[in-house]
């Protein structure tokens, strides 16, 4: 009877910790809320409303109806003309589009060619998801209304003709590895410091706190582009990943990108109060991260809110990135707004943590 007495007065110990440690109390209810809601809600793998740009070499009313009907299928959102098949792919290499819908003058002649294409199609293989979900509708739509007939569609794949997932996945396990170690490590370091009262002696001395935070994450930089190296490396040995784009540019995009971990770590040290606060945020960042970002779903068949909670997510903009220069062989100047973004979330994230470093302190 005594010992049940004992561990009912543990229990309810537990439990006043429990209450008083709100940050732990508040992820006891908020993981399993946000799980359902991206499982069920945000995650869908048949992808709607994929960017899409024409080329109407034909300009009939046979043509005009076949992309009408391709539009309303509400798989493709066509956002741009064009007027060759070769501006087309620039627009994808580009990232602006992932389906370009090529119509050749001599169209209503091929649909009465049952030797011949009509329609080539030309698919962002980088994406394998949406790549299956473009097959799937080139091959059930009509080509016009006029025909009795099913479309002849000629599905041309850029990037990863094979639809070879390793392709896809490894390029993007560079931003998943990242954002882990990257935040996770900065985040408990900073904290573990403050736990062992060595922060307060280092302020005491001539050092700032911007110097302060430089010199702590610099270490890491460079175990993140050690980290860069090698899953670049094993990729291409392992999976035959190819390298399309510079690996000058794969490192600039890289670097940008643990930087801006690095900051949302010092920004997650200065609200955990301890070292297991710090790796309870690390996760809750990293499954929207991994969910949202287009590493595992598609960002094109995600509900409008899904999106915009992914567009504030620094893994969603790299993952842009990455795919662009490695698997399209894109440029940073076509990558323009991506590095924009992930710029100004890291000026917001260093000022937010050294705002709030100060607060801590004092």
């Amino acid at each position: 009877m005594k010992a049940l007495q004992r561990i009912f007065a543990i229990f309810l110990k537990e439990l006043r910790q429990l209450r008083r440690d709100r940050l732990t109390f508040g992820m006891i209810v908020v993981l399993p809320v946000v799980q359902l809601l991206l499982f069920g809600y945000a995650i869908n793998n048949d992808p709607r409303h994929i960017q899409a740009a024409v080329a109407d070499l034909s300009a009939t009313a046979a043509s005009r109806q076949y992309v009408m009907d391709l539009s309303q299928s509400q798989v493709i959102d066509i956002i741009a003309q064009a007027d060759s098949a070769e501006e087309l792919e620039d627009m994808m290499r580009k990232g602006q589009i992932s389906v370009g819908i090529f119509v050749p003058e001599d169209f209503e002649r091929r649909l009465q060619q049952p030797d011949r294409a009509a329609v080539q199609m030309l698919l962002d293989g980088s994406d394998t998801v949406v790549q299956g979900a473009i097959s799937r509708l080139g091959q059930s739509s009509r080509l016009s209304p006029y025909y009795d007939q099913p479309g002849k569609v000629e599905m041309r794949t850029f990037y990863n003709p094979e639809r070879r997932s390793a392709v896809n996945t490894v390029p993007g396990l560079i931003g998943i590895i990242l954002t882990m170690t990257m935040t996770l490590f900065t985040a408990v370091a900073i904290v573990r410091e403050r736990e062992r009262g060595n922060l307060e002696l280092l302020i005491t001395t001539p050092v700032g706190i911007p110097e302060l935070m430089l010199a702590k994450i610099l270490p890491y930089i460079l175990i993140g582009l050690l980290q860069v190296s090698l899953v670049l490396l094993l990729g291409h040995w392992l999976f035959q990943v190819p390298l399309r784009g510079s690996l000058w540019d794969v490192y600039q995009v890289s670097l940008l990108f643990i930087i801006a971990n690095l900051a949302m770590g010092l920004m997650i040290s200065t609200i955990a109060r301890n070292q297991f606060q710090a790796m309870q945020l690390t996760m809750f960042i990293l499954l929207p991260s991994i969910l949202l970002s287009g590493f595992m779903f598609p960002f094109a068949g995600m509900p409008k809110l899904a999106q915009w909670i992914a567009e504030i997510l620094p893994m969603t903009h790299f993952m842009r990135l990455i795919r662009g220069v490695v698997l399209r062989g894109a440029d940073l100047s076509d990558l323009t707004r991506e590095m924009l973004i992930l710029g100004g979330f890291i000026v917001l994230a260093m000022s937010f943590a050294i705002l709030r470093f100060k607060k801590r302190l004092d």
